[in-house]
């Protein structure tokens, strides 16, 4: 169903869990302690704080001397986009203001991810955002790609999220670590996991990602199989078009739904009928990799558990390198063959 375009405006202050007693927002009734972010199977069921935070990347680009042999299928147009040069590459004499903003263009698509809830009087307006930031509403020059997490912290406020996951949590309470926030809350946005704002602010978004360090795309390929009418296979092999140094990096599988519209009867947005895209129903790790070459094939295979009601039409596969500081180096969208 189509998102309805709204015009953004000022909602009340996001809800936040407080994790310090200095802070001046109200504490809510439920503590939660934070933990390490491991990556786990999603069951079936996204005033600002700090500035945002920018750290740099112990991955290098490569030369771009890597032949691409073959395209994701029937990616949307802003999803994707060509090679970009390394500035060392460049000359002297020939690096200028342009190329330079060439070569940014030319780089892979940015990763945003939304931490919101059904729960949250807020979430609804940062989800129509995120709705028209993953359609390419902005015509932003740089490619997005977008997933929604939904926590199941604000489900004790009278409406339980059908899509809220404690590993939606889990990872939400992984980057307030990294990123040295002091709470959570939502709605939260986090581009390409080295900053985040309030989930609602466009402005602030869209800086984020049109200043966010961006390396060459992978080209991976993926092809999709049903064993049995509840479960999904899924392989994937290809090349990242980064070196990964002996820090190593995950390889992450998310499998996302579109589309989807709930008729709240409780909690906050009690009368609402809520319509959330891009939403995060699966999450497993493909692979670990260490010490390969930007060239280097990589491989591997994930099977989820499908939920009642699938529609391969409304979802779609993305695919993102993060370390173990949570940055994010490159991300591929793949939607699902028709004949699935």
């Amino acid at each position: 169903m189509p998102i309805p375009r709204r015009p953004l405006t000022r909602l009340p202050e996001p809800r936040r869990h407080s994790l310090s007693s200095n802070h001046h927002w109200k504490k809510p009734p439920l503590l939660l302690p934070l933990a390490p972010f491991k990556p786990l199977s999603l069951s079936l069921f996204p005033p600002p704080l700090s500035p945002l935070s920018q750290l740099q990347s112990p991955i290098t680009s490569p030369s771009d001397d890597l032949t691409h042999t073959n395209a994701p299928p029937a990616m949307a147009p802003r999803l994707f986009s060509c090679f970009r040069q390394r500035k060392s590459d460049l000359s002297p004499d020939n690096a200028t203001a342009d190329q330079a903003s060439e070569e940014r263009r030319r780089g892979g698509p940015v990763l945003v991810e939304l931490f919101s809830s059904q729960g949250c009087a807020t979430s609804p307006e940062a989800e129509t955002l995120l709705s028209r930031l993953g359609r390419g509403d902005f015509e932003l020059e740089v490619p997005v790609i977008v997933m929604s997490f939904h926590v199941d912290y604000w489900d004790h406020l009278g409406w339980k999220d059908p899509f809220g996951s404690s590993i939606c949590t889990v990872r939400q309470k992984a980057y307030v670590e990294a990123l040295n926030l002091d709470t959570l809350y939502t709605p939260q946005a986090v581009v390409q996991g080295r900053a985040q704002c309030m989930g609602t602010d466009q402005e602030k978004i869209i800086s984020a990602v049109r200043s966010a360090d961006r390396l060459p795309g992978p080209t991976l390929q993926a092809t999709f199989q049903r064993p049995t009418p509840d479960s999904l296979h899924i392989s994937i092999t290809g090349a990242l078009r980064f070196k990964v140094d002996s820090k190593g990096a995950d390889v992450m599988v998310a499998l996302c739904e579109n589309g989807l519209v709930t008729d709240c009867s409780k909690g906050e947005n009690r009368g609402r009928v809520l319509s959330n895209d891009f939403v995060v129903r699966k999450l497993e790790n493909l692979c670990v990799v260490k010490d390969i070459s930007a060239k280097k094939p990589i491989s591997g295979n994930v099977e989820f558990p499908l939920w009642d009601g699938f529609n391969g039409s409304k979802c779609a596969v993305v695919v993102f390198v993060q370390n173990s500081a949570l940055h994010v180096f490159g991300s591929q969208l793949f939607q699902f063959p028709d004949d699935l």
